[in-house]
């Protein structure tokens, strides 16, 4: 889906059309390579074949001094440029997950936090007893992990749901063997560096250049290029391998991350490769349950050009990383291990539905996506335990509606090469060399999303009024608490009252105004977090 703004080698590495230029360290070799790459003069006199071969080394000695970097970690002869370790300042408050806030610490806990911390205490002991009578009743487990899984047991809990050491056992040596091949033959290195630079930049853990957990991370999603040779390294892998990072040890990680990425149960191979064939598949079964259950804001959204990617990318991809409070995307990575990839939907429709009053009043599509990617991240409006209560709410209704599960997954969602199996790549890659061109797939995806808006202009029309209550409406309580809280969010946005506008079938404006958005520099980044 990011295929509408990026040229296809933007595309797989998410970097913005200004940034090699505002960087040079990030320029790549293109097509047009010059003699400047060169000793003065000498490539005036050089083969072909003699260019390419003084390209693929400079690119090997490229990929060596950046391993070699992460090798030094933070020993003092590692020079770091300044700009590259932002400043900690007095005032920053560091949450339990290692993430800073620009605020104060308070002088007190309050009451609702030390009762907080007296019932994760005793969740603690009730998860050890659990994980060492592994595995537990299917009922009991499930009731544990919608309360939420204690931070201190998460490692342990991680590593039973995703079966991790049992991955680490039955391939003995194998990530070792792909880390070192990865230093040899790596074509992902410089954006897979990058990408480790500006990844969770505002948690302790990888706040410093370097750090133990930044070589962890640039190990993992080098190695995984090599593991996994038909998926390489894509945009949104370093953030989920990030996120296991801060609860499991390296080799740990890369089994998790290996187990998300290839198990049917969460599949998110078809997320990253190229095609994004899953992301298709699921917004369409996205706009599939808002037709039915959600006309209303369906009809809304569709009025004022805001398509599911434009809000949906960074929710499927990273399972709602940095778009709702990091410690309720945590609850809901948890329900994602135990069961998979439909709680994503799931939990989609959940966040439309408890702020649809509030996405009703906005009249403008930068207005909603701003709303639903910023906003919501900054103050959800709900608690974690209410939005998981509303998910779970959320889970039952669509699974009476027989839309919880979308349509089955095609083949080209999951790897068609073994894993571990050391591809070499061609010279293209090689000497850093992106091509230009959109493949079939590619061009496939767009001709998708057009279909896909002007299908929905055309169900808009013929549903019933726009101001007509909705059908099959899901049905959520909120306790009264809440509306403290919810009345704070609804105060933060924009509303507008603007007139009444009708919607014509012939407005071709629906999809050249998604791929305009797209286009803009400060709105790519917005989707795709970089």
């Amino acid at each position: 889906m990011i295929v509408f703004a990026l040229s296809p080698s933007q595309l797989r590495s998410g970097r913005s059309p200004t940034e090699s230029a505002e960087n040079p360290a990030l320029a790549t070799c293109s097509s047009e390579s010059s003699p400047k790459y060169f000793p003065a003069g000498s490539g005036l006199h050089m083969t072909d074949g003699e260019q390419q071969d003084a390209l693929v080394k400079r690119a090997e000695d490229e990929r060596e001094d950046i391993f070699r970097r992460y090798e030094l970690g933070l020993d003092p002869s590692n020079v770091v440029d300044s700009w590259e370790n932002p400043t900690l300042e007095i005032y920053h408050k560091t949450d339990k997950y290692g993430f800073m806030h620009d605020s104060r610490l308070p002088s007190t806990r309050d009451a609702q936090e030390k009762h907080r911390t007296k019932i994760e205490l005793e969740r603690d002991m009730k998860w050890m007893k659990m994980l060492n009578q592994w595995p537990p009743p299917q009922d009991k487990l499930h009731k544990r992990v919608y309360k939420g899984i204690p931070n201190r047991v998460r490692i342990l809990a991680w590593n039973k749901l995703l079966n991790v050491e049992h991955s680490i056992e039955s391939n003995a040596g194998v990530y070792s063997r792909m880390l070192l091949l990865a230093r040899k033959y790596s074509t992902e290195t410089r954006q897979i560096d990058a990408d480790v630079n500006r990844q969770f930049r505002d948690n302790m853990a990888f706040r410093e250049r370097y750090s133990v957990k930044q070589c962890s991370l640039f190990n993992v999603l080098n190695a995984y290029s090599i593991y996994n040779s038909e998926l390489g390294y894509c945009q949104g892998m370093a953030c989920v391998a990030g996120v296991l990072l801060l609860f499991l040890h390296e080799e740990q990680a890369f089994w998790a991350l290996n187990t998300l990425i290839t198990d049917q149960k969460y599949g998110m191979h078809g997320l990253f490769i190229e095609g994004f064939p899953k992301l298709t598949r699921f917004i369409d079964h996205h706009d599939r349950i808002m037709s039915k259950i959600m006309r209303k804001l369906h009809k809304h959204f569709t009025k004022h050009n805001v398509d599911a990617l434009l809000y949906a990318i960074k929710w499927f991809f990273v399972v709602f990383v940095e778009r709702v409070p990091f410690s309720l995307s945590l609850r809901v990575w948890d329900i994602f291990m135990l069961d998979g990839d439909r709680v994503i939907l799931s939990m989609a429709i959940t966040i439309l539905y408890l702020h649809k009053d509030e996405l009703l009043r906005l009249k403008d599509m930068d207005a909603i996506i701003e709303y639903l990617q910023v906003k919501l991240h900054k103050n959800f409006g709900y608690s974690d335990d209410d939005a998981i209560q509303a998910l779970e709410r959320v889970m039952k209704k669509l699974k009476d509606l027989k839309l919880d599960v979308p349509p089955p997954a095609k083949s080209n969602e999951f790897p068609t090469r073994k894993l571990g199996v050391f591809v070499e790549a061609d010279m293209e890659k090689k000497i850093g060399r992106r091509r230009n061109d959109y493949t079939d797939a590619e061009k496939q995806v767009i001709t998708d999303v057009i279909s896909r808006q002007e299908q929905n202009a055309i169900e808009v029309q013929s549903t019933v009024s726009y101001e007509t209550s909705e059908c099959a409406t899901v049905t959520l309580t909120v306790p009264e608490d809440s509306h403290s809280i919810r009345s704070s969010l609804a105060g933060t946005s924009v509303a507008s009252h603007g007139s009444s506008e009708t919607m014509s079938l012939e407005d071709n404006n629906i999809h050249l105004r998604t791929a305009n958005m797209l286009q803009s520099t400060p709105q790519r980044e917005m989707l795709l977090g970089t």
